[in-house]
């Protein structure tokens, strides 16, 4: 079952999280898998998307938000596009597109092309926004401050929140075909937490660095056989076993990170509606039908010329009609 764990360090100002994901991840590549138009992804790019989902729920465990965070890494090379996103309730799914083949043991600048502009983005879109009111996205490049590619997701990622959040994080993440992990340890903001860390002043501060950096380099440590091979338990018993660790009740089940895709029927109808009557009638002409398929789940939605003519009479009002032969 898929878990989250999230704890704090007594005394000091340190918190962490562990997220082991399996059957949701096992869902998410094995729809990817049925999908035979597209077929399952190279091992280099189901690592990549396994941590991203890992790190994607971690983050949005890490924050109070009521709505979708969504991890993007994007360039100009074969992985032209990589996508996690996150619910509040922790829902998440993920799907990547591929524009050329990922060599075996290709590494994240290299599928990317970091030369070439990749880059990281990450959006939190709110659930319920006010009038005008548009997603918050932070972008950086997937290279460190003296231009160097960025190697792996968590030094992408750690460096995002040093950059974009001025927070001290570090991550480790790991996945293969059963299981996408991820631990993270992040040094919380020194205002309202003198429970933790008593008077705050410049001596509190020092402190508190060399307390987060010792606990980093703990965490650093684990390694990837590990992440992926132990349970939760072993995890912070050999990481922190000096350490005295408050830990919360564990997030599973219905209440914990799981697959959920949020496409329906009406939503691809509002898409097909962009798209424009003239556009929609020239691949009904060719075709018979428009066919469009959810790059996260793998259903598949069927349009003929009446579903496409109620589409484009009111598409103020455009209610779906029921399924026909979806998938």
């Amino acid at each position: 079952m898929s878990e989250l764990h999230k704890f704090i360090f007594e005394g000091i100002p340190v918190r962490g999280a562990i997220v082991r994901l399996d059957g949701a991840w096992r869902e998410m590549l094995a729809r990817r898998a049925a999908n035979t138009t597209s077929g399952a992804y190279p091992v280099p790019v189901r690592e990549l998307l396994g941590e991203m989902a890992a790190a994607g729920v971690l983050m949005q465990s890490s924050i109070k938000f009521n709505g979708t965070l969504v991890l993007q890494i994007f360039g100009d090379g074969p992985l032209r596009l990589a996508v996690a996103e996150v619910q509040s309730d922790l829902a998440l799914r993920a799907t990547a597109a591929l524009t050329g083949e990922v060599p075996e043991g290709a590494r994240l600048a290299e599928m990317v092309n970091v030369a070439g502009g990749g880059r990281c983005a990450i959006t939190l879109d709110p659930k319920d926004k006010l009038p005008g009111q548009q997603p918050y996205q932070g972008v950086v490049p997937l290279v460190d401050a003296q231009e160097r590619p960025l190697s792996s997701m968590s030094e992408v990622l750690a460096h995002y929140m040093r950059q974009s959040e001025q927070l001290e994080a570090m991550l480790v993440l790991a996945a293969d075909d059963q299981v996408a992990a991820g631990l993270l340890i992040q040094r919380m903001p020194m205002q309202g937490v003198a429970n933790l860390g008593g008077s705050q002043g410049e001596s509190v501060g020092q402190g508190a660095d060399e307390e987060y950096n010792r606990i980093a380099t703990l965490a650093a440590s684990l390694t990837r056989e590990e992440l992926l091979a132990l349970d939760v338990d072993t995890v912070l018993r050999r990481l922190f076993w000096q350490e005295n660790l408050a830990r919360f009740a564990p997030q599973q089940g219905a209440l914990g990170p799981r697959f959920a895709c949020t496409c329906s029927r009406e939503r691809v109808g509002r898409m097909l509606e962009t798209l424009g009557r003239e556009e929609a009638e020239s691949i009904l002409a060719e075709q018979g039908q428009i066919e469009v398929g959810c790059e996260y789940c793998g259903q598949q939605y069927r349009f003929d010329a009446v579903d496409a003519a109620q589409i484009f009479a009111a598409p103020s009002v455009f209610q779906p009609p029921p399924p026909k032969g979806a998938q």
